[in-house]
């Protein structure tokens, strides 16, 4: 075995393929063929594409499945707090061995394929799933669709949850363009489910060009809210007084009601009555999306938006939620994000600001974002820290009861904040 550890196997990955990101199915196609048995046609396969909302998707499939006594396989990108998040069988992470074993065969199968460090997480998950045979294997796609590594499998159903401008220079700069890129994970004759709202016309001309049937938000079904329930439409029957997602925003509706159209159309292989979407829809949960917590007796919220659509979704829930004091930012970015609308999107709500440096490669400087910030009128107050660390314990310090702490801009952001706030006082 080349190493015991899982922390010695990601470390070699990061270095075995120069680029951090190489889209092409090439590589991970020919490795996955190696492997024996390349297998998943037990299992009902999910891809789920989008600029956001796709973890969202995939816990409330994982819900429901789990209340209508299916067992799930999911695959999701990136991880919070350990990589394990990664693959999990049943809604939960899955054990270090099982991942190094699967990374042992993988590389034994790869020869000199200079494989990426997602590339190899990928395959590791096809292959945790293949042996494990769980009901329903849940594939996120990390980057755009058609060129990501999770292409390689021909899932039973498609979903595309929205379309923003993320990942322009790999995906291209306009909504249109994204929007082929992501539809690159529809099949011919197998259905696909767009649940945003405002679809690209390209991804209508991938369905006709494929023969794929599509099932578009707002045409073949729809939601009606209402004061605490809300009521779904298909295209043959209604479901009435659901409970609303347990996930905060009301976009929820939206990735909820794709999620019910697709469990629709999966019904021939995995049929599932009323009561498991009712009580999964309830019992959904997602670590890092506009979750709340309680700390020493002041609010923080926890979200992962780093582009403008997912910034905008956070914005209005807390335009819509106020609190009796300030509302102090602790803001963390990658470097090819589009910070000065995700400042201007933010700044009517933010009272004070926190910018940090991520320790990462591809961090921005908290100087940068500040100089951005200073573009913008008024000027927000603010401060800068060299490490999220220092600017997560500058605004615990500083935020009082009936406080808000709104911490976003990356996943490193949020993940340093969930570290920090799970840390003895």
């Amino acid at each position: 075995m080349r190493f015991a550890t899982l922390e010695g196997w990601l470390t070699w990955q990061e270095s075995l393929n120069p680029k951090t990101i190489d889209l092409g199915l090439e590589r991970t196609r020919q490795v996955w063929q190696r492997l024996v048995p390349p297998d998943l046609s037990s299992s009902t396969v999910i891809s789920i594409a989008g600029t956001n909302g796709k973890g969202s998707t995939v816990a409330l499939f994982e819900a429901i499945f789990k209340q209508a006594g299916y067992r799930t396989g999911s695959y999701t990108s990136p991880h919070l707090l350990r990589y394990n998040e990664r693959i999990r069988l049943d809604g939960k992470p899955v054990e270090d061995q099982l991942i190094i074993d699967a990374f042992q065969v993988i590389d034994e199968a790869r020869k000199d394929i200079p494989l990426t460090y997602f590339e190899f997480g990928t395959l590791a998950a096809l292959l945790v799933f293949a042996r494990e045979k769980p009901d329903a294997v849940l594939l996120e796609v990390g980057l755009g669709g058609r060129l990501d590594a999770v292409n390689i499998i021909d899932a039973d159903l498609s979903v595309i949850t929205s379309i923003g401008l993320d990942h322009q220079e790999w995906l291209g700069n306009d909504r249109e363009t994204i929007g082929r890129e992501k539809a690159g994970i529809f099949r011919t004759g197998r259905p696909a489910v767009f649940s945003g709202s405002d679809m690209p016309a390209s991804i209508a001309d991938q369905a006709i060009k494929l023969q794929t049937p599509l099932y578009i938000n707002g045409r073949e079904f729809h939601c009606e809210a209402g004061v605490e329930t809300w009521n779904w439409y298909g295209p043959s029957r209604m479901l009435n007084a659901l409970p609303y997602p347990h996930l905060p925003g009301q976009h929820q509706l939206d990735n909820a009601s794709g999620v019910i159209m697709a469990l629709e159309l999966l019904a021939g292989k995995t049929p599932l009555d009323d009561r498991a979407v009712v009580q999964g829809l309830a019992a959904a949960r997602l670590t890092g999306r506009q979750q709340t917590v309680e700390h020493q007796g002041v609010q923080w919220v926890l979200d992962v938006a780093h582009n403008p659509h997912a910034v905008s979704a956070l914005a209005r829930q807390l335009e819509k939620n106020p609190v009796a004091g300030r509302t102090l930012a602790v803001l963390g970015m990658l470097d090819d994000k589009d910070v000065t609308t995700v400042l201007t999107l933010m700044q009517p709500h933010i009272d004070r600001w926190q910018f940090a440096t991520i320790e990462n490669a591809r961090g921005m400087p908290a100087e940068k974002l500040a100089g951005m910030a200073q573009s913008l009128l008024p000027v927000p107050p603010f401060d800068t820290h060299d490490t999220l660390d220092r600017a997560l314990k500058t605004v615990a310090e500083e935020a009082g009861v009936g406080d808000r702490v709104v911490v976003f801009g990356s996943f490193f952001t949020v993940a340093a904040a969930l570290a920090y706030l799970d840390s003895p006082a």
